[in-house]
């Protein structure tokens, strides 16, 4: 398909009036109770967050949303340290963050930032003001080295250490020199963070480390203290490099619109600028194998291109002008100028970037509930470690240093970064693998709750068909078969229905010579009339007949034939009777029944909603394979229809979710009431793209089911990293007990643990 041929703002089934889209009204897609419409912070609503948000939720209204970029932020534990720090200061109206892009977005009604920045700084760290006025998208950053050379060189003297001990040198101290040497290297870093975390009564795990090392330094444990400072050290610089590549997968998308582009000048040259300086209405010059550097429309030229970036589609589409190009795609073939519609910080990779970044604010199920989990777990791990290292030599007379090591020992195994950061690695490599294939997941919620899914609902009109009918029958009835062809295309090409459009259409493809008309009337919900070389005619359909008198039971039953089998027909008529019938069908998109298909191969059930007749409607469903369809459906019958499965559903499964899937935001009534509301045909459509649960690049049916698979896979993963996480500290915990546990033991565990639930979650990126 060249285009999207179908106009995403009003409906083919049935009118309807159109959900506003001005900046002080939103559309209705996704204006949902889940929070898909942010509150601007200056009063208002807006469809997309305040800049730099991916987790906390909506921000609430407040005077000022400053964003701020946070280095040392890339981890749950520097967020709940800040979340202690700011949220009970006065004035702070709430808290975003982005880890993944390391920046905290603030919103308050402070006249100073400045407490905000000391706040942070006071935490150890330094928070940078960022510029979000210009709306750019985030890139790509380079992965940092994970082995410096002095963390090489305390994980060499941390096995010296080791390894003196073990021979038992003649000099005892030295085990303990460069044990204390590879501490100094490794672990200063991690002993500032940890008192600063105990001085705000926070154990997190750089405080917990910090007491374990501490604690068998005073035992005498000098090599074990030592390798536990360097392998966590190790383990932050992986963590930190993995999540930086996660992040990466999704802002590398930004690297696929090129940063310059070639533009008309004046004087008729062309000059290659910066494509962030290219204003909206410039035209500009795209060579064969050059990138599209921003979004735009054909002016001249005809080519091929490679959209697969933006819609996943694996087929080049031809563009010829009037056609819509978008930043990112390949031009295959012959040059094309095209005039910019789009600044390139505003094109629609641009905002599908920005979207999957803040895509995790709506977190995840069970995001949140590790979230509460690691929350109680910690302190509990804690109190447990103080009794196991008091109440044994107290109570039954046990050796004190046996069981304050093994105390110490639950304290390294205790930590949940491993719980905590299997989930967002996850949902971001889900979220990134979805937007590869032209799926934008508007948030770790719904790529969760996509499993779900039990019943699937879905327009006709622009969803299961193409939206644009097509003349499929042509009976001549009384009279010259080319005269009468004749005069229904030149009254067809005046009329503005689709089947009038088909017909006008089938005419001029078969050289269909158009006659003068004069007197041209529309007829409001029957068809036209006009004059056509002094005679007076009709073209309109079955009601208009039978109010002129001029139906018959032969053309009734043929009428009911071709309404069987799911066309729509117009009758020609002049005063003496009807002389032609035509007939038109809505095309079926070339994948909607192999997408049926693939959607009840994964269970789900699928239901069809559509503003044509009943009859028509039956026809669509049954040559696709759904299951059921109503028609004569208004939008309001639609979203009444809608609610009312969702409740039945949820009476028979009490799990099970209803999908909805509509072209654009004419379903919105129907959408905003189903539990994921999917938006087809999204390319280049700001107010879907922007607000819809899920929004499908192209019109591609089949990636409904790919979602659904996807959203499989994910919380697969998400359950096997939890049980990866909670399985090996427990099994170490078991050991501790038994007398076979010791610090070097959990430290691996504990590394090893949050590099697995890692790597199993960055699977995700290759599928």
């Amino acid at each position: 398909m060249s285009q999207n041929t179908h106009d995403h703002g009003q409906s083919h089934d049935q009118p309807h009036s159109h959900a506003p889209t001005s900046a002080g009204a939103p559309p209705l897609l996704g204006n949902r109770s889940d929070g898909n419409l942010f509150p601007c912070c200056c009063g208002g609503s807006c469809a997309t967050p305040p800049p730099g948000p991916a987790a906390g939720g909506p921000l609430p209204r407040a005077g000022h949303a400053d964003t701020y970029r946070i280095e040392a932020m890339d981890c749950p534990t520097e967020e709940r340290m800040i979340r202690k720090a700011l949220e009970p200061m006065p004035g702070i109206k709430g808290l975003a963050f982005n880890l993944l892009g390391r920046e905290l977005t603030v919103c308050h009604d402070l006249p100073d930032p400045g407490p905000i920045v000391a706040a942070i700084a006071d935490l150890g760290m330094t928070a940078v003001p960022v510029d979000t006025g210009t709306g750019a998208s985030p890139r790509a950053e380079p992965a940092a080295a994970w082995l410096s050379p002095a963390l090489i060189v305390a994980l060499v003297l941390s096995v010296a250490s080791e390894l003196l001990e073990w021979r038992q040198v003649a000099t005892p101290w030295l085990p303990a020199i460069c044990a204390l040497v590879a501490i100094a290297l490794s672990g200063l870093p991690i002993y500032k963070k940890g008192l600063i975390a105990l001085r705000h009564r926070d154990l997190n795990i750089n405080a917990l480390m910090s007491v374990a090392a501490t604690g068998a330094l005073l035992l005498g444990q000098f090599p074990e203290a030592a390798m536990v400072m360097a392998l966590f050290a190790v383990a932050e610089k992986l963590e930190s490099a993995s999540l930086t590549r996660a992040k990466n997968a999704v802002t590398a998308l930004m690297a696929l619109a090129p940063q310059e582009a070639t533009v008309g000048r004046p004087d008729g040259s062309f000059a290659v600028v910066p494509a962030d300086t290219v204003a909206v209405g410039t035209t500009v010059r795209l060579k064969p194998g050059e990138r599209v550097a921003l979004d735009g429309v054909v002016t001249a030229g005809q080519s091929s291109l490679d959209q697969s970036a933006i819609t996943g589609e694996s087929l080049p589409v031809e563009k010829a002008p009037g056609d819509t190009l978008f930043a990112g795609t390949v031009n295959q073939e012959g040059e094309l100028h095209y005039r910019t519609t789009a600044m390139a910080n505003d094109s629609t990779l641009a905002r599908i970037t920005r979207a999957v970044v803040a895509s995790p604010g709506k977190q995840a199920r069970t995001q949140r509930f590790v979230d509460r989990f690691a929350a109680i777990y910690t302190p509990s791990v804690f109190v447990a470690a103080l009794a196991v290292a008091v109440v044994p030599p107290l109570v039954f007379g046990a050796p004190f240093a046996e069981w304050i090591y093994k105390a110490l020992v639950i304290l390294v195994i205790a930590c949940p970064c491993a719980l905590v950061i299997s989930t967002p690695v996850s949902v971001v490599s889900g979220l990134a693998a979805a937007a590869r294939r032209g799926i934008l997941i508007k948030g770790g919620l719904f790529l969760e709750q996509g499993h779900a899914i039990g019943t699937l609902v879905l327009d006709k009109t622009g969803t299961i068909t193409t939206g644009r009918p097509v003349a499929t029958d042509f009976e001549n009835l009384a009279g010259d078969a080319a005269a009468n062809r004749a005069v229904a295309a030149s009254l067809a090409a005046r009329s503005d229905h689709p089947v009038s459009k088909a017909v006008a259409r089938a005419g001029r493809e078969d050289g269909v010579a158009l006659l003068p008309v004069e007197d041209f009337t529309a007829l409001p919900g029957r068809g036209v009339r006009a004059m056509v070389a002094q005679t007076p005619y009709h073209l309109g359909n079955h009601r208009l007949i039978e109010e002129l008198g001029l139906c018959s039971p032969a053309i009734e039953a043929r009428l009911d034939v071709l309404e069987g089998a799911g066309k729509t027909a117009v009758l020609l008529a002049d005063a003496t009777g009807v002389l032609a019938l035509f007939a038109a069908a809505d095309a079926l998109r070339p994948h909607s029944r192999e997408a049926v298909a693939e959607l009840h191969a994964l269970g789900v059930k699928t239901v069809m909603l559509s503003g044509d007749n009943a009859h028509t409607a039956a026809a669509i469903a049954k040559a696709v394979g759904i299951d059921t369809a109503k028609g004569d459906q208004l939008p309001e019958d639609k979203a009444r229809d809608v609610d009312a499965l969702t409740a039945q559903v949820a009476q028979d499964t009490g799990t099970a979710l209803v999908g909805m899937v509509g072209d654009g935001i004419n379903d919105a009534p129907a959408l905003a009431r189903a539990d994921i509301g999917f938006a087809m045909g999204a390319a280049g459509t700001d107010a879907a793209i922007e607000t819809a649960d899920v929004a499908i690049m192209d019109d591609d049916l089949r990636k409904i089911a790919a979602f659904i698979r996807l959203s499989r896979a994910t919380v697969a993963t998400l359950k096997q990293n939890i049980a990866l996480a909670l399985g090996l500290k427990g099994l170490v915990l078991v050991l501790t007990f038994l007398g076979y546990g010791s610090m070097l033991l959990a430290v691996f565990a504990d590394m090893g643990t949050s590099l697995l639930v890692i790597a199993n979650g960055l699977r995700l990126l290759r599928r």
